[in-house]
């Protein structure tokens, strides 16, 4: 009996050939220089012994288009959103060796990773076998579940098999054929309307996409909040003692007001004293929890905060690691590992490194923590770690090296004890006011000790407080100080607010980001030691003139329909909801903001122009 097992990228096809064969495989070409076929036996445990061939794609090998009457310019684009599409094959070669190896197997395997994504590209290669041999059915399907590429878990994986889940592969195809109708017609629509306007070149082209544009929108939004941002003066009361020759400031516990008569009235009421009370005084332990298990947004919240590194590269890095089997899958929402996970197993990996060497030691020593577990789950894959170990000055890279750094360190955090202070507060009464200090000691540094990303430091200690003692006012002053404007988008937070609106998966924001920063919707610039993320007046203008349209209870630059829509494909994968319905009701949504659009965009065109013009 023949095997045929299909992975979703060339190098997982031959890490898992070399691991199911013991490294005993024949290699083949196929017309694609950059995909394989790989032969071996292998005992499966439910068929015995068998012939395998091993091959892949190169992620989708097909796509969704329009008839040859409904390109570009020779229909109205609104009508893009009941057409019927058709599916092309645009990797033809890949398609052809599917369905070539697939003429003599008696039941396909996939390979792809384990994600909606996956499944469909699953589905995918299935169409391509079936074109090759029509024996092979759907409900034949071996799916195998794998994570990262250790030798174990890839065996467990092909003794293990599931069915393939058609509700995800109809999830995502509900998702493809929305944004295919969306973005294809809107983006028509604008880029005709701005050509015709001369806003943007004669070639150029101004994309729409249901996630780009709220995406885009919160940079906007935080734009004009920083330029229409109005300074206020507020004012406040700031007390210093001194005890043994030491000075300790106390904080005001009302925080501050804006009306400045009322702050001078309670000031001028606590100036009737010269000393204060010291009310209370508690020292307690206080607790740094260590981190939670790594998921992909805080992977590109970190790398874009820690290491200035665009979300699309620490992506793209931590998916070469995988490849190279160095990392687990790095698209997971997953903060949490299995119970079973063999963490020491995983630590004894890394004692060998001169940089986090010792400390790896150190943990299995002394006996590793169980990791702190979040609450989310995808239920497909655990959270990032590092499955294999590499030296860091042999990768190439300097976004590999710094991922892979960054990674084992948390891990090794993951597993460490929580860092421990003895924290001291005092609260002092002035008058009829309150104030308190607090001073830490950090006393076990514990993971801070490996995750040196994190700082916690020991403060300035407050000189020996007792409960009822009177202290000598040093300095009492009414200060006064003004609010501060926001500053403008940080990649990180908007990694942040991407994922908190449903914008995107963990595995497309960065796609979001780097597309309308190619369309030249957002440019970066530095300020003050940080990177910052502003709108063109190109960005500008599109949104401004999107939300000056009257929409009935919608907007097309706001996160919200995209949520909808991502909740009811939850709904498709969980069973309670059919790709048509979901399919019909969303299409009808931005089928009435197509028409109003297509009637205002002499007003959107307006407003682009008006603000280009502001801003040359």
């Amino acid at each position: 009996m023949k095997i045929l097992c299909v992975a979703e990228k060339p190098s997982i096809a031959r890490e898992v050939s070399r691991i199911l064969s013991g490294g005993r495989f024949t290699t083949r070409n196929s017309r694609n220089k950059f995909i394989k076929n790989y032969d071996f036996t292998y005992n499966f445990t439910s068929l015995g012994i068998c012939d395998v061939t091993m091959t892949s794609v190169v992620g989708h090998i097909t796509n969704m288009d329009f008839p040859p009457a409904y390109q570009w310019g020779r229909c109205v684009p609104g009508r893009l959103f009941d057409v019927e599409v058709i599916e092309k094959v645009t990797k033809q070669d890949v398609f052809d060796n599917i369905s070539n190896e697939a003429r003599t197997a008696s039941r396909l395997m996939i390979w792809t990773d384990c994600d909606r994504e996956g499944e469909f590209i699953g589905f995918e290669i299935y169409k391509a076998a079936f074109k090759g041999n029509s024996a092979i059915q759907v409900g034949d399907i071996w799916r195998s579940q794998f994570s990262h590429l250790e030798r174990s878990h890839i065996i467990d994986a092909a003794s293990h098999p599931r069915s393939l889940d058609m509700n995800s592969v109809n999830a995502v195809a509900c998702r493809m054929e929305i944004d295919f109708r969306v973005g294809t017609s809107f983006t028509r629509l604008l880029t005709d309307c701005l050509k015709q306007n001369r806003i943007i070149e004669k070639g150029g082209l101004a994309s729409y996409g249901t996630c780009q544009f709220p995406t885009l929108g919160f940079v906007v939004d935080r734009y004009k909040r920083v330029k229409s941002f109005i300074p206020e003066k507020f004012w406040y009361i700031a007390v210093d003692i001194r005890k043994q020759n030491q000075k300790s400031s106390f904080a005001w516990t009302k925080g501050r007001f804006f009306d400045r008569m009322f702050v001078t009235q309670l000031y001028q009421d606590c100036l009737q004293t010269e000393e204060g009370t010291i009310t209370n005084v508690e020292s307690k332990r206080t607790t740094n929890w260590r981190p939670l298990p790594l998921t992909t947004v805080e992977l590109q919240k970190d790398c874009a905060r820690f290491f200035r590194m665009s979300a699309k590269a620490a992506l793209d890095a931590a998916e070469r690691l995988y490849n190279k089997g160095f990392l687990s899958y790095p698209r997971t929402e997953t903060d949490s590992f299995p119970a079973t996970m063999d963490f020491a197993g995983v630590i004894a990996k890394q004692t060998g490194d001169g940089r986090w060497g010792a400390y790896a030691n150190s943990l299995m020593a002394n006996g590793h923590e169980m990791p702190r577990n979040g609450s989310h789950d995808d239920k497909a894959h655990p959270a990032i770690h590092p499955v294999n170990y590499v030296a860091i000055d042999s990768l190439t890279s300097a976004d590999e090296k710094k991922v892979y750094e960054y990674v084992v360190r948390r891990f090794l955090a993951c597993c460490s004890k929580d860092a421990v202070g003895h924290q001291t507060t005092a609260t002092l009464q002035w008058g009829n006011e309150t104030f308190t200090a607090s001073g830490l000691i950090v006393t076990e540094k514990n993971y801070l000790e490996i995750y040196t990303y994190k700082k916690w430091e020991t403060t300035k200690q407050l000189p020996p407080l007792e409960e009822g003692e009177k202290v000598r006012i040093s300095s009492g002053q009414m200060k006064e100080g003004e609010t501060s404007p926001p500053n403008h988008m940080t990649e990180t937070e908007l990694i942040a607010l991407m994922d908190a609106n449903g914008i995107g998966t963990d595995a497309t924001i960065a796609e979001h980001i780097e597309k309308i920063m190619q369309r030249d919707y957002i440019v970066k610039h530095k300020q003050g030691g940080k990177e910052y993320i502003v709108p063109t007046p190109l960005g500008m203008g599109l949104i401004e003139g999107f939300d000056q349209m009257e929409f009935d209870n919608i907007s097309l630059s706001k996160p919200f329909l995209r949520k909808l829509l991502e909740n009811s494909l939850q709904k498709i994968v969980d069973g309670e909801r059919t790709k048509a319905d979901v399919l019909e009701e969303v299409k009808q949504i931005y089928r009435q903001a197509y028409g109003v659009s297509s009637q205002k965009m002499t007003l959107l065109a307006s407003v682009c122009r008006q603000i280009i013009a502001q801003n040359s």
